[in-house]
């Protein structure tokens, strides 16, 4: 027996570490997580290095509006572990007890976002929401194309430049444009102030040559295309690649949105989402977070990694000081707002 026993041991332990292994890989199999994102916003790279370091996989599923996220995640509520809604969204999420709270004591991470993005209104207390990236919409401008000063809508839209406009594919965005252009806070949205701006609505949407939420960027570096209204992390990209591109708050003042990390009520997973949403606050990860998609980084100790050139790209932190709202919950409103702007568009 004793020539047996050097065998013995040495099978023992192999049996135990893939029994080990077989554990681990089902309990992987069972912690699946599920992102529920917008496209083209998280780096790969990001949900590789979460994977690596707990063994947890990420199935990413990507949406291209809030409404399109509402929509699945109302017919799926307990299929989503992780999701990305913007500012309005998480308040309407909220009032309809969609969304978990959030433990603070696993999200040590958290103290690095600035204060600034804390007790907003759509979220006062931070209980079902973490701050992921935020930005403006603005007017980026070709100045080897456009010579004259472009400062606002007015300017953009105007029939000299008809089919050389790219805007965001959003209809509640374009709709913020004409309010503020008729002097009307962004989230007095009702039949009266929708009647009163459709007019004009109905002549910028002749004018635009395309609707481009998703990369917007090609067009436009493609020279047939000079102006655009869009989100400033592909106005920041379009900067990084030639400073021809300048981006403009426009005067009659601009929408700051705040994408945020949450967990839907329904999450089958939650300790392991709240550990996914506490490494995307590692100020290691966030800056990669911003080397891919230039947007505002919300959190201190990743701006603090930043680059000057990063820094100073004047669509992912804008100098001075515009007029800036965030959007609210509208409520019936929205789909008021969404049936105008499809009526209009299916007319042009």
């Amino acid at each position: 027996m004793k020539i047996f026993r050097p065998l013995i041991l040495l099978i023992l332990p192999a049996l135990a570490i893939l029994g080990c292994d077989r554990s681990k890989s089902t309990a992987a199999a069972k912690s699946r997580l599920q992102l529920f994102a917008f496209s083209s916003y998280i780096p790969q790279e990001a949900i590789d290095g979460f994977t690596r370091e707990t063994g947890i996989p990420i199935d990413y599923e990507v949406y291209p509006t809030n409404e399109a996220m509402l929509q699945k995640l109302s017919a799926n509520p307990d299929h989503y572990d992780v999701i990305q809604p913007s500012d309005y969204m998480v308040e309407h999420l909220v009032a309809r007890h969609m969304l978990a709270p959030l433990d603070p004591h696993q999200l040590p991470h958290l103290e690095n976002i600035l204060g600034e993005f804390r007790g907003l209104p759509f979220d006062p207390g931070n209980q079902f929401s973490v701050p992921y990236m935020a930005g403006t919409v603005g007017i980026v401008v070709n100045s080897d194309k456009i010579k004259a000063p472009i400062r606002g809508y007015k300017d953009v839209f105007q029939e000299k430049y008809k089919g050389r406009i790219v805007v965001v594919d959003d209809p509640r965005e374009m709709v913020t444009w004409a309010l503020e252009t008729a002097g009307i806070p962004i989230n007095d949205v009702t039949p009266q102030t929708l009647a009163r701006v459709k007019p004009t609505l109905v002549e910028w949407v002749k004018l635009k040559n395309i609707y481009n939420s998703d990369d917007p960027k090609p067009p436009l570096l493609s020279d047939d295309r000079d102006l655009g209204v869009i989100y400033c992390g592909d106005a920041a990209a379009l900067w990084q690649e030639n400073h021809k591109f300048k981006y403009v708050l426009p005067a009659e003042g601009a929408h700051r949105f705040i994408d945020n990390l949450c967990i839907p009520a329904g999450s089958k997973h939650k300790a392991e989402a709240m550990a996914f949403i506490d490494y995307i606050l590692r100020p290691e990860v966030s800056k990669m977070i911003s080397d891919k998609f230039p947007y505002t980084n919300p959190n201190g100790a990743a701006r603090k990694l930043l680059s000057k050139d990063q820094l100073d790209n004047p669509a992912s932190y804008p100098p001075g000081s515009a007029k800036l709202e965030i959007f609210r919950a509208i409520g019936k409103a929205s789909v008021d707002l969404q049936d105008m702007m499809s009526e209009i568009r299916h007319a042009d």
